[in-house]
């Protein structure tokens, strides 16, 4: 019986050096984000100039967290909702909009109303959305 246990020891404590050995191994790869190409120039779009179809989208989902590409054949709208809120005042700001080699990067921020600041005590739905020239690259939400 103490033969097996030894036995079954090793064979835990090979394969338990053996994922360290694989782990070691593949841990060490550097992640790097894509390249910029060029910074695109953009335009945030108010209500009453976003497309009667892309409205419709918006409104089917912004009581939840999304993320969505429209073209129109005369631009490229990009869109990122962030869901319910408790209150209003949230304001949104657009960091980052940037065509790499393979795709576009958008990066936005929620920005809640400042510290005192009365946001009401109304739910909010806050969205933005991004008109920049036409490209058929795939969007990065970061």
């Amino acid at each position: 019986m103490g033969r097996i246990w030894k036995g079954k020891t090793v064979l835990i404590a090979a394969l338990f050096l053996w994922v360290l050995v694989v782990r070691g191994l593949t841990g060490c790869t550097q992640n790097t984000a894509p390249e910029k190409v060029r910074d695109l120039e953009f335009t945030v779009v108010g209500d009453e100039e976003v497309p009667e179809e892309l409205k419709n989208i918006i409104a089917e989902k912004k009581t939840a967290p999304f993320k969505l590409t429209y073209s129109n054949g005369q631009g490229l709208y990009i869109v990122q909702g962030y869901g319910e809120q408790e209150t209003g005042g949230c304001s949104i700001a657009v960091r980052q909009l940037y065509l790499t080699e393979d795709s576009i990067v958008f990066d936005a921020e929620l920005i809640g109303p400042e510290e005192g600041e009365d946001g009401g005590t109304e739910k909010s739905f806050p969205y933005i959305v991004v008109k920049t020239e036409f490209l058929e690259n795939p969007v990065i939400f970061q």
